[in-house]
């Protein structure tokens, strides 16, 4: 499978896959059509008449109980994330996808079976580039301990968080860049989840009726009853395919690092509209393609991302605090982030119940950043710095899981031998802490 391009992809040919729907139990047969450049994703209930058509969208979401439900007009498709989740990972920008019920099939539970099958189908690039959505500056969203954030990157990231307080699963974390190989390899597999208890409910409800280990993890009090997983975090990978399957009823490929913490349905959801209302409120880059910067953020040349700064500073983990230098003019000024998760080991004890991000971390993010100061033009260090007081130091409000800090460091004294840095920390556009700092320098070993 190539990676993705410039230009929008539909499939080459006409495909089907059939099978039962999870909740309703009613045998189900998928028809997915080429469809044609700038179309997006549409669902088309074959079974009823006038073939009614809904187009995959984030304001057509009509239920997140256990699922995303698409509907408009009275007529519904259930359980699409799955589908959306296949057509995202693989990059395929329009199609048609005829239901002949109301239930998509739930095959194993993953995505793996409609991805095998588009695949079959072909993918063919079409003569329309592709329309990313990017933003220009993070977007986020909290609710009852439920965080999603949307930070500006060039690429697709998804980082998840899931915290379940049963032993079977636990605290689980993971982060992918998602492309076509990696959402084959990684992702698509990963099958949905749920607990005993829960099957017992939703039989009395009359949901659940296709449900079975076959295309299920079923969690029970003591164990999961399935004989193996297909991976040890299948639970937080399955949770990033959903992420990734709802947020594509935005209507468009997008661009930046996604950040979620004990998110489900019903959130992404709202997340979605939050962007959307983000894009309308005019904080996205105009989407292009082509030869130009694909729907981009213009990255400042200089900017660092992890790997070089790994290279230029010591720290490792779990005291490497700073993910990215987006900007910095040496010997005068330098910003970078911190993306800030439940899974930092610190909040296991500051405080459980209640994780907040110590104060002394805050500031040693703060120092890090400043550190690139002394870079040379070429992002490398010129004079190694070291911490020799601090001055100011205050503390406006507290950091949580989820917040991204943004340090903004300004070299205000340069000796020799010595720098002071004044340096400011924000969330959201908020001050979190500020300080002015004062460093040794030396030489770099050679």
């Amino acid at each position: 499978m190539n990676a993705l391009t410039d230009n929008q992809r539909t499939i080459e040919t006409e495909v089907s896959f059939s099978g039962i729907g999870l909740h309703t139990g009613n045998l189900a047969t998928l028809t997915f059509k080429p469809a044609s450049p700038d179309s997006g994703v549409t669902f088309i209930r074959a079974d009823l008449p006038d073939r009614p058509a809904i187009k995959a969208d984030i304001d057509h979401v009509t239920d997140v109980l256990l699922g995303t439900t698409l509907g408009m007009n009275g007529v519904k498709v259930h359980t699409v994330e799955h589908v959306m989740a296949a057509l995202a990972g693989l990059g395929i920008d329009n199609i048609n996808i005829e239901l002949d019920a109301n239930e998509t099939p739930v095959g194993d539970g993953s995505s793996l079976p409609f991805m095998t099958t588009l695949k079959r189908a072909g993918l063919t690039e079409q003569d329309a580039p592709r329309k990313f959505i990017t933003l220009d500056e993070p977007v986020h969203f909290r609710n009852n301990g439920v965080m999603i954030s949307l930070l500006p990157a060039d690429d697709l990231r998804l980082t998840f968080t899931i915290a379940y307080d049963h032993a079977a699963i636990g605290s689980q974390y993971a982060s992918y860049k998602i492309t076509p190989e990696v959402f084959e390899r990684e992702i698509a597999p990963a099958r949905t989840f749920c607990f005993l208890r829960d099957v017992r409910m939703l039989q009395e409800q009359g949901l659940g009726k296709g449900g079975s280990l076959e295309n299920a993890v079923v969690i029970g009090d003591e164990a999961i009853l399935n004989d193996n997983l297909r991976w040890p975090d299948e639970f937080v990978r399955h949770k990033i395919l959903d992420l990734l399957g709802d947020l594509y009823l935005l209507g468009r490929p997008f661009k930046g690092h996604v950040v979620a913490v004990k998110s489900g349905h019903a959130s992404h959801v709202e997340f979605g509209k939050v962007v959307k209302k983000a894009l309308l409120n005019g904080h996205a880059k105009n989407p292009s393609s082509g030869s130009g910067d694909n729907g981009s953020r213009p990255r400042t040349p200089a900017a660092l991302e992890v790997d070089t700064i790994m290279k230029v500073l010591p720290h490792r983990y779990p005291f490497l605090l700073v993910d990215r230098i987006l900007s910095y003019v040496p010997y005068e000024r330098v910003v970078g982030i911190k993306n800030v998760t439940v899974n930092e080991p610190f909040f296991q004890g500051h405080w459980p119940g209640a994780p907040v991000m110590p104060g002394v971390l805050i500031i040693e993010v703060m120092a890090q950043v400043s550190s690139v100061l002394i870079f040379g033009d070429k992002g490398e260090p010129e004079k190694l710095a070291f911490f020799l007081g601090i001055d100011k130091a205050k503390f406006r409000r507290t950091v949580v899981p989820g917040d991204q800090i943004v340090v903004e460091c300004e070299l205000t004294h340069l000796r020799r031998s010595a720098c002071k840095v004044k340096a400011i920390a924000r969330v959201e556009g908020v001050i979190v802490a500020e300080a002015e700092m004062l460093f040794g320098l030396t030489d770099p070993p050679q």
